[in-house]
């Protein structure tokens, strides 16, 4: 490889904060709320034009489809406040017992609160590198249209999903082959469905439950009603229309009563690596194609599809899983099936799984608690992380990557953030107690 040598430079520094964080999906949205609500200066950085995340750029509107039973025990929340706001906006659908988000008037809801929470927010700015000081982390530089600048923070939230700030801060972390990683997608939108032909077929003449995709699943998962599609993307590849080795299938979740399912997460394009750029452009390339694909299988192969458009393809491409650090705590696959506690537990996961060969839906109340030392990284100091990348197994992966426990993570690590600072002490000497009871005063359920 070929290098060249950067000239030394002075970087100005462009704002300082008590609380920086970095990326708005639902675990930093989640943390630069919870932050803020405890009444300490905080910034959330982000480098696209909105805040969301997976929510508003992969136009994922579901954060909570498993709750299809009165049992289910969900951690409350910032999470659950995503849900409700939308739905006092009328940007939401009722579906069961949780909320399909209208994910374009997510963008502005995401806004609304921000604002309100009086939180800094910065928005085509992408991370660069970190600011240390021997092991403790004290900023970040960014580069954006104002050139490369600094920000400088008593505590940093790490909410990138690929952990690219405990990357490049030095914290230890696992990451798989990319031929074992989850698949990425590229989710798409179509109008023009007749709903009625469509729920008719889909739920009516190929009925199907979760428990028919092969996964690891109980009994009660034999009466959970799936939207997985697929026969479409087979009769199109008998026909050899879809190239062989393409992955097709997946779940429909989005859609309103006008004839729109705004978000189709079929698209499954295997090999790529989220944290390697070649090959996030392969993949949201590649993506594209199979996109188109699957729209014309849908119209050929799909009742209700026959005069179906395209109606939108998600601004970026959903990752599942990449970077997860090396925590004070390593979550396993024994603690989420098993109904784990923790003494220093700030807040309770539904016993949801989807992915790693499990579908586990929390129909019958069983949950476990998501302990701190998840989102405290070993050996940097000042450090918190959220979402997909807190620290665990491969099967735990599967329940924490969900945007329900992503928003939790990041509501704990707000809180312990913001805690921290306030009592002057570091992330890894804060008082657990004290930051359990400001998530309860802030909704979440803890035990």
């Amino acid at each position: 490889m070929n290098y060249i040598e950067e000239p030394a430079r002075k970087t100005p520094v462009m704002a300082e904060t008590d609380v920086l964080v970095v990326g708005s999906g639902p675990g930093g949205l989640s943390a630069a709320l919870a932050s803020a609500r405890e009444g300490v200066d905080t910034m959330l950085v982000e480098r696209h034009g909105c805040f969301g995340g997976v929510i508003t750029q992969t136009i994922v509107g579901t954060l909570a489809w498993y709750r299809t039973s009165p049992e289910t025990v969900d951690a409350g929340g910032i999470g659950a406040e995503f849900e409700q706001r939308a739905k006092e906006r009328g940007a939401s659908l009722s579906v069961k017992r949780y909320e399909i988000l209208d994910t374009e008037v997510f963008k502005v809801i995401a806004d609304q609160m921000v604002q309100e929470a009086g939180i800094t927010p910065l928005l085509h700015c992408a991370f660069a590198d970190v600011i240390m000081e021997g092991d403790v982390i004290k900023g970040v530089i960014t580069e954006s249209k104002s050139g490369r600048q600094a920000i400088l923070a008593k505590r940093v939230i790490d909410a990138t999903g690929d952990a690219d700030i405990a990357f490049r801060a030095g914290v230890p972390y696992h990451q798989d082959a990319k031929e074992k990683l989850s698949a990425v997608t590229v989710n798409f939108g179509c109008s023009g469905v007749d709903l009625g032909k469509f729920f008719n077929y889909v739920f009516k003449e190929r009925p199907k439950s979760l428990w028919d995709s092969g996964a690891r699943s109980g009994e009660k998962e034999k009466q959970e009603v799936s939207t997985h599609l697929v026969e479409p993307f087979e009769k199109a590849k008998a026909a050899g229309e879809i190239p062989e080795h393409v992955q097709m299938g997946g779940q429909w979740n989005n859609f309103t009563d006008k004839g729109e399912v705004t978000s189709m997460n079929a698209i499954r394009v295997m090999g790529i690596d989220p944290t390697d750029v070649w090959d996030l452009t392969k993949g949201e390339i590649e993506g594209r194609q199979h996109v188109m694909w699957a729209l014309n299988a849908l119209k050929k192969y799909t009742p209700g599809f026959e005069e179906a458009r395209l109606r939108t393809i998600a601004a970026s491409l959903g990752t599942r899983e990449s970077r997860k650090i090396a925590g004070h705590y390593q979550l396993t696959e024994q603690d989420v099936l098993s109904q784990a506690r923790f003494e220093d537990s700030i807040g309770i996961c539904a016993e949801f799984l989807d992915g790693s060969g499990y579908i586990v839906i929390p129909s019958t109340g069983r949950y476990f608690q998501v302990p701190y030392g998840i989102i405290l990284p070993q050996k940097v100091g000042n450090l918190l992380v959220a979402g997909r990348c807190v620290a665990g197994d491969k099967v735990s992966h599967a329940a924490t990557r969900q945007m329900m426990c992503c928003s939790l993570t990041g509501q704990g690590a707000g809180v312990a953030a913001a805690v921290s600072v306030k009592d002057k002490v570091s992330c890894a000497e804060v008082d657990l107690s004290r930051v359990q009871q400001a998530l309860e005063k802030q909704d979440v359920r803890i035990k």
